[in-house]
């Protein structure tokens, strides 16, 4: 399994954000179950911002081809979705993730040969070599940093990586069994200027 560490800045204050928006009036939260009682889409809005986490993932929200004959990676015992799609906004900053996990039975030097290719419609394309999936959107004194996507780490798996710190697609490949198992994300952050 895909370990996936993001690094946002402003993460406590955040996380502070929410909870200051769940006291205020005018904050609703709307949950809706799976049948075995796990959430399955969450929505709290606030005149501050909103947070909208959901479950359910339309490959297409990705801008990823899904390769070939592969399948999603099933939920393991603990509940935990292999997909998810996470917009939060508020505050003048705003961030989208969208994840999937999928499995196949074609080694990663395939899916890397694919990926490579699907990937460059979006610009060059950056391999790294991981021990887990990293997500970097941290852009404090974004005036003076690059915005540039850049490797992390140093391991046995593959991470394809296009776009810049702030809208970003990504692909990680690791072996798996005879197989490989391989993440399809995308990330775009915004300030004050732009919409997600």
């Amino acid at each position: 399994m895909l370990k996936i560490e993001s690094r946002v800045s402003g993460g406590c204050a955040l996380a502070l954000a929410v909870a200051a928006a769940l006291l205020l009036p005018g904050c609703s939260v709307n949950v809706q179950k799976e049948a075995n009682g796990q959430d399955k889409k969450v929505d709290i809005n606030s005149p501050l911002g909103g947070i909208h986490v959901s479950k359910e993932v339309n490959p297409d929200d990705v801008g990823i081809a899904v390769y070939p004959g592969a399948r999603l990676k099933p939920n393991e015992g603990n509940g935990d979705s292999k997909s998810a799609n996470v917009n939060i906004s508020g505050f003048g900053y705003g961030v989208r993730v969208v994840a999937l996990e999928y499995e196949s039975d074609d080694p990663p030097a395939k899916l890397i040969t694919f990926y490579e290719d699907q990937l460059k419609k979006y610009g060059n394309v950056l391999v790294c070599h991981t021990t887990h999936l990293n997500v970097n959107t941290d852009l404090k004194g974004s005036d003076h940093s690059s915005h540039e996507l850049t490797c992390e780490g140093d391991g046995s798996n593959i991470e394809l990586k296009v776009g810049t710190r702030e809208n970003q697609h990504i692909v990680a490949v690791e072996p798996e069994g005879k197989g490989s198992s391989f993440s399809l994300v995308y990330v775009r952050t915004h300030g004050k200027e732009a919409d997600i």
